[in-house]
């Protein structure tokens, strides 16, 4: 028999529309079909006849027919749920592509890549779990800071793992990055080139803008675009490092003066600024796309859906995301 389902919203999904909602939760089910639905009055919020761009709320119920599509099932990885589960289902969560050499993986922000000080998980120690028939462990060819959320490129064999580190060398590979930063920069694409340093400080490594000639300093380029704005508070930047020192963007928007969002090193706020109301105070960094050679041949280009707090802010912000991966 066929079953009407009561679905509460979620606290990351506040702001959505509508339209965005099914797509997520039910990505099989065609528009036309959702807009007919609409009009017949069979999707309902808290019992109210909706629009596909109605704004939902957090803990409205949604009422959903029977569809012929199957719901989508995998939710965003919580610091809860990696708590909770062993390495082998996290990384199988984590998953969003593979083929015989290559490993792509979502990676949750405020899980660390690589093992540190008082560490005690981390993506390089969870692969263990993943060791092929042959007894190898699948191999980092990059890695993320722990706050920033996204995509991570694992090589599943030796031989895949030298063919990405060249790559990644040569800068064959372009990675693209969303960020959340404070402010509107003056111009709605540049060129950042600086020259960095590594300082050793009580809160841990920080890098800063020097001049050059510095002992132990690295060139550092980056490109920005910006994609979509809030007022003039918040601005939606999409960012590209060509090269790929520590904390290389983080630093960078900081230099031009628009930090980003949440960035417990970079970010510092004038007395008269309020973090905005509704946004979780994390960092709102994410590596949404990599485009790279793949040891199988052609291009490996995945994409990786945003993390939950920054999916919550871009609701909340009204940022439409449908256009933007072209």
């Amino acid at each position: 028999m066929a079953i009407v389902q009561q679905k509460t919203v979620e606290n990351d999904e506040a702001g959505m529309r509508l339209d965005r909602w099914f797509k997520t939760h039910f990505p099989g089910l065609g528009f036309g079909h959702l807009q007919k639905l609409l009009r017949s009055g069979q999707i309902r919020i808290d019992g109210g006849r909706a629009k596909a761009d109605t704004r939902i709320l957090a803990g409205q119920s949604i009422r959903i027919p029977p569809l012929a599509v199957d719901e989508k099932s995998n939710k965003p990885l919580t610091q809860n749920t990696i708590k909770s589960q062993g390495d082998h289902d996290v990384l199988k969560q984590m998953l969003i592509y593979e083929d015989p050499k290559v490993y792509v993986f979502n990676k949750p922000a405020g899980l660390a890549v690589q093992g540190g000080s008082g560490l005690t998980r981390h993506v390089d120690g969870m692969l263990e779990a993943w060791r092929n028939k042959k007894g190898e462990k699948p191999r980092l060819v990059h890695r993320l800071d722990r706050d920033t959320s996204g995509v991570l490129v694992v090589a599943r064999t030796r031989g895949a793992a030298q063919f990405l580190t060249k790559a990644f060398r040569e800068r064959d590979t372009k990675k693209t990055y969303w960020a959340l930063v404070k402010g509107l920069p003056r111009k709605k694409e540049d060129k950042i080139s600086t020259w960095l340093v590594k300082d050793q400080t009580p809160d841990g490594d920080k890098m800063r803008v020097c001049e050059h000639g510095e002992p132990d300093s690295d060139h550092a380029i980056s490109y920005y675009k910006i994609l979509e704005k809030a007022g003039s508070g918040l601005t939606w930047l999409e960012m590209e490092p060509y090269t790929g020192r520590t904390h290389q963007l983080r630093v960078h928007a900081h230099y031009i003066g628009h930090p980003i969002i949440g960035d417990p090193k970079y970010f510092e706020a004038d007395q008269n600024w309020e973090f905005p109301g509704g946004l979780q105070n994390k960092l709102h960094l994410h590596a949404r796309r990599i485009r790279i050679p793949n040891p199988s041949g052609g291009m490996l280009d995945v994409t990786a859906p945003l993390s939950p707090h920054m999916q919550q802010s871009w609701n909340l912000l009204g940022f439409d995301m449908s256009e933007i991966d072209e």
